[in-house]
């Protein structure tokens, strides 16, 4: 005999988020690990261009944080050729040199304590959204966890070596989960590796919806409560999770040489 069909929509919330607590199968994984299993996940899904893109984790040292080393692409990063790095880009632990452009992450993560990893990468269709100077929007389930949640920046500050795009960056993401670089890309942060690495998926997702609602006709906006509500619901830290676990999962059945051998 049933005994949830009449239960109201709160209540059957409450209770999925209850079992999700207990029943959901999430991996065990360093942040470096993780970090290695977000580059290639990202790679399969499209957001290399070439050596362009950076991601990073907060160290466990203030101003400190992990990202990938120069000249190596996402397909190639593992949790043991990461490298530590300051607030100046000097490396503390680890061979090469990060991206001189990782510059903004260190503003980023002195105007955001609540930031602990940063995905900024060009994928096809965040870089094309880009070029048309306007804003993302999102008006279609699977996407509301950046309803209301994703800034814009319409100015292109030019090479990003500078410390003038941090503080143009960090001023423009402000307390959003997510922004789009006017003529350059997409950058997500996340409370935990697991949830940047579950927007970046999103938000390039976003844009190649976007891209194809605009060439068909006029995007009808979501009820602003509904989408909010689904914003909520869908950016819990056991959701963020679970959606890495299936996406780190996959990338090592692609990617077996994630984990370099001891």
């Amino acid at each position: 005999m049933a005994t949830t069909m009449t239960l109201g929509k709160s209540e059957l919330m409450t209770m999925a988020k209850r079992s999700m607590e207990t029943e959901l199968e999430l991996g065990d994984w360093s942040d470096r690990q993780k970090l290695a299993l977000t580059c290639r996940s990202l790679y399969d899904a499209g957001h290399d261009s070439g050596l362009a893109g950076q991601i990073s984790a907060r160290g466990e040292q203030q101003g400190t944080f992990l990202t990938q080393r120069l000249g190596l692409g996402f397909d190639e990063i593992t949790d043991r050729n990461l490298v530590l790095v300051d607030e100046d880009l000097t490396v503390l632990d680890g061979d090469g040199m990060a991206n001189p452009a990782n510059r903004f992450h260190s503003w980023i993560y002195r105007a955001r304590p609540d930031v602990n990893c940063i995905v900024h990468t060009h994928p096809l269709h965040c870089a094309a959204l880009s070029m048309l100077e306007v804003p993302l929007q999102v008006a279609q389930m699977d996407t509301t966890p950046l309803y209301d949640d994703c800034a814009f920046l319409r100015d292109w500050p030019g090479v990003p070596v500078g410390n003038e795009e941090g503080e143009i960056i960090s001023a423009a993401l402000g307390d959003k989960r997510a922004i789009l670089l006017a003529h350059h890309g997409q950058l997500v942060v996340g409370s935990t590796i697991e949830e940047a690495c579950s927007l970046a998926h999103l938000i390039e997702r976003a844009a190649r919806l976007q891209l194809l609602a605009m060439a068909a006709g006029e995007i009808k906006p979501l009820p602003p409560q509904l989408a909010r509500e689904a914003h909520d619901w869908t950016l819990t830290p056991r959701r963020s999770q679970a959606n890495f676990a299936y996406y780190a999962r996959k990338a090592l059945r692609n990617h077996p040489d994630a984990f370099a051998q001891a």
